[in-house]
């Protein structure tokens, strides 16, 4: 009795699921349609100079053609290329929301909307109220004679892998288009630091770009922003950047015309678990600060090592996470930092400066000299050595760099497995400065001794750092 009970709760549990499934979409797709746009730009384009590819250089002929081609209107003067994309409407005041690459360098951007009560008949022109290349994302505006149909944002968190989603936009020219598939995959990076794409099997083809990815309430949960094709087609992979970046973008390029993202001011790299052991931490998390540059987090006594393991109040996974959490917040704000510092915990407060601000600005290492010392030993699979007057012009090291120079590198080693390269400078060992093979020698010992592992080295490559662990047994 009791399991034909249960087998008929199943049998109601999967009808209420085939029910809750929409029988169409023509519903959703005539709600949210009147506020999908959508969009042309026109770039003008310097002509060709002269005869190329026609002629060589240099021919008795090549007059000749010159002339023939200005005749024709082939020559130098300017033509104008379009270039076809898709938006949405997220104000009834004239809003829209495309990609950056969209309209990039555009010269002129006009907006057509999708057939509909209440909508404008005609094209209008827009205008670009502020782009973000980093998410690729542009906010345009256009004066309407009237209130326009918009669209609003939804909570892309909370998006699962299977939901259904609707891509509407321009494919490939051919006008207004919809198409359905679901959430393939989430969080997905493609070549930024803010990335987080919603990736769909929903068709998306070239024009679909800017158009939104909607849920099944009719929310935008993300912009279609990229395929991932070999032949530039369709093939299920699509990627739309998710709702909860999209808006705080959004909301900076409206008030400000430009993006504003928090700037802590460190380098950091991700802790994996031989890092994690050669530091004595319980577990691989956190970012690892590799430099500290003059800014907030020198100021506020971050220092080359330090762990991160919190931002904010919220734990610190890895660096991409960091990147996300420090940009996301209100520049300005002084926020708690929590560090691992050799073997416990400490708290520091930190004021946030501007990303943007920083990134305009370049940076000069100073300090003083070392003497020479070229003295070689072979140490962990590495060849080192003090650095020369020779060496530091030829490696461009900054004056005041201290450190060991590594001169050779054992290819079997798991100093080669792991990228180090003669050239590359060892500044600290064991979170200790280096400034001697003597020192290098004591930091291995003194590792030894407490019975780590691995030893933590922190070594710079044109002039980028990065930490390195390499196992003690070498």
């Amino acid at each position: 009795m009791l399991l034909a009970g249960l087998a008929m709760m199943m049998v109601l549990a999967q009808v209420a699921i085939a029910q809750a499934r929409p029988d169409s979409l023509a519903p959703l797709a005539d709600k949210v349609s009147p506020a999908v746009v959508n969009i042309t730009t026109t770039t003008v384009v310097e002509g060709r100079a002269g005869p190329q590819g026609i002629v060589p250089e240099g021919s008795p002929f090549e007059d000749f053609f010159r002339e023939f081609q200005d005749r024709n209107g082939q020559g130098t003067r300017p033509r104008r290329s379009s270039a076809l994309g898709s938006g949405f409407v997220i104000s009834e005041d004239g809003y829209i929301v495309t990609n950056n690459h969209v309209i990039e360098e555009a010269d002129e951007i006009e907006i057509e909307f999708f057939p509909g009560d209440g909508q404008p008949a005609q094209p209008l022109p827009a205008k670009v109220v502020g782009t973000d290349p980093n998410t690729d994302i542009a906010l345009l505006k256009v004066d309407a004679p009237m209130p326009l149909s918009f669209v609003k944002f939804g909570d892309s968190d909370i998006a699962r892998v299977g939901d259904w989603v609707v891509a509407m936009g321009n494919p490939l020219g051919q006008g207004f288009s919809v198409s359905a598939g679901i959430v393939s995959a989430r969080n997905r990076e493609l070549s930024g630091s803010y990335d987080d794409y919603i990736q769909t099997d929903a068709a998306i083809n070239r024009g679909n770009s800017g158009g939104p990815l909607f849920n099944m309430d009719g929310e935008v949960i993300g912009v279609n922003t990229a395929i991932l094709s070999p032949n530039g087609g369709s093939i299920g992979i699509g990627f739309s950047m998710a709702s909860n970046v999209v808006t705080k973008v959004v909301d900076q390029l409206r008030e400000y015309g430009e993006t504003r993202r928090g700037w802590l001011g460190v380098r950091i790299q991700d802790v994996t678990s031989d890092v994690a052991e050669a530091m004595g931490m319980d577990s691989a998390k956190g970012a690892l600060v590799t430099d500290v540059p003059e800014g907030p987090a020198k100021e506020a006594g971050l220092l080359a090592g330090d762990v991160i393991l919190s931002f904010d109040g919220a734990d610190v996974e890895d660096t991409r996470g960091l990147v996300r959490q420090v940009g996301n917040t209100e520049v300005g704000k002084a926020v708690r930092v929590v560090v691992y510092r050799e073997g416990k915990t400490e708290t520091l407060r930190v004021t946030l400066g501007r990303r943007e601000d920083a990134q305009r600005q370049a940076g000069a290492d100073t300090g003083g000299e070392i003497a020479p010392d070229t003295r070689e030993k072979e140490l962990l699979g590495l060849t080192v050595s003090r650095l020369s007057d020779d060496q530091r012009s030829e490696l461009n090291v900054p004056e005041g760099t201290d450190g060991l120079v590594i001169t050779g590198v054992d290819e079997t080693s798991e100093a080669f497995e792991k990228g180090l390269r003669a050239g590359d400078i060892i500044t600290e060992a064991g979170q200790q400065k280096l400034s001697t093979i003597a020192e290098l020698e004591d930091r291995i010992s003194e590792a030894k001794e407490a019975g780590r592992k691995s030893l933590l080295l922190l070594v710079r490559r044109a002039g980028e750092p990065r930490f390195v662990a390499l196992n003690l047994a070498e």
